[in-house]
């Protein structure tokens, strides 16, 4: 935790919590702000190893940053995390890059300089896979949750975004595509 802390300083990012143990030998944790300014946690597994299942239903399926510093972003993570990046498009309408792990694509970073509102910062942007995303939006509003974007169907399978009772944004994405 603390090389990554210390690469993460050099190469521009931001100390927001110094690496501490947590109790029971868990592990470490510590958290950070990439030169966007978007908000980022670290683990270094103890006992607990942390999440193991992926783009299962009610696990994380996808990630996704929207930056307003691209370039200076997606070099930090290559440049900290050792992230090998693909750029899916670079125009000035629609930057956007994607992570490999493994041969497999886990997650995106957007430029979001032209659609992020004022005042909006830099964010990830988590999405759940979803057997049925229309019915789970159905179970979230049952539950209390909102809908803060519509199912619809688009190249990445079918995608919404809801919040939870107290306001926490998340996303869904069907599991097939």
């Amino acid at each position: 935790a603390q090389a990554t802390v210390d690469a993460a300083a050099a190469h521009g990012g931001r100390v927001d919590l110094p690496p501490m143990q947590i109790p029971g030998g868990l592990g470490s944790m510590a958290m950070l702000a990439d030169p966007g300014g978007a908000t980022i946690g670290i683990w270094q597994p103890g006992s607990h190893k942390g999440f193991q299942a992926y783009a299962e239903t009610g696990m994380p399926s996808w990630f996704e940053l929207h930056t307003r510093a691209y370039e200076a972003t997606v070099a930090f993570y290559r440049d900290v995390f050792g992230w090998q990046t693909q750029v899916e498009s670079d125009s000035d309408e629609f930057r956007y890059t994607t992570a490999l792990f493994d041969g497999e694509q886990l997650l995106g970073v957007m430029d979001g300089s032209d659609m992020l509102p004022d005042g909006v910062p830099s964010s990830w942007a988590s999405f759940f896979g979803a057997d049925d995303v229309d019915k789970t939006l159905a179970v979230i509003t049952e539950a209390g949750g909102t809908i803060v974007r519509g199912a619809e169907d688009t190249p990445y399978g079918r995608l919404a975004a809801a919040a939870d009772p107290t306001g926490a944004a998340f996303n869904l994405s069907s599991l097939a595509v």
